[in-house]
């Protein structure tokens, strides 16, 4: 499975003024915690989190290296700056290798729909990350859903119908519903015209009732 190293650093002093002149250095504060580990505040390298987190995601294992032992961690929340977007703290889980985790992943929609590409229907993803249950040698960085089984405006795809890697468990339930194609909307454009015609005919009316100044 993929994981990636990252360098860290412990963070002895506290405060948000404190925080403040590590972001300004480039550092970044975070926290790591977990069922057998006790919270440890850190700093790491902003823009190279910054670059594993664009690749990686929750789902992906993280080690953290420069600490008293390697960590094996998941990013379990990320906070950023409301003005320009860049990750200000995160929430590391501290992992083992041989306890299963949940995690979300995000789902890749692949292939091509016949009733999206064939009938003119508009594809509905209702669900764009899955719940997973799996150890962390296990975990996905994605889970592929297939869309060419919707053929008709009838047909769904749910989490039932998901092929999984070997370890992997949904934890959602069977029948909910992945994505479907969502007919086109002849209704409105029928409307459209209806209305169209009835101005048409108001318009027409007006101009025979208007007064002939000639």
């Amino acid at each position: 499975y993929m994981t990636y190293t990252v360098t860290v650093e412990k963070r002895t002093q506290g405060g948000s003024k404190a925080c403040r002149a590590f972001r300004a250095q480039g550092k970044m504060p975070a926290v790591v915690y977990g069922p057998n580990n006790e919270a440890e505040t850190i700093l790491l390298n902003t823009k190279e989190f910054e670059k594993i987190w664009s690749e990686a995601g929750e789902s992906t294992v993280l080690t953290l290296a420069g600490l008293d032992k390697k960590v094996s961690v998941l990013i379990q929340d990320v906070a950023h700056d409301p003005l320009y977007g860049t990750p200000t703290h995160a929430d590391f889980y501290a992992i083992q290798a041989d306890t299963v985790v949940d995690v979300e992943v995000p789902l890749e929609f692949t292939g091509v729909s016949p009733a999206e590409k064939g009938l003119g229907g508009t594809l509905i993803k209702v669900m764009f990350t899955l719940p997973i249950k799996a150890l962390p040698k296990d975990l996905p960085s994605e889970v592929e859903v297939d869309i060419s089984s919707l053929v008709t405006f009838e047909d769904q795809i749910q989490v039932r119908d998901i092929k999984l890697p070997q370890g992997v468990v949904a934890d959602a339930e069977s029948e909910e519903v992945v994505a479907l194609v969502q007919a086109p909307r002849e209704e409105e454009n029928e409307d459209a015209g209806d209305v169209s015609s009835v101005e048409v005919e108001k318009k027409g009316k007006e101009e025979e009732s208007a007064p002939n100044n000639k």
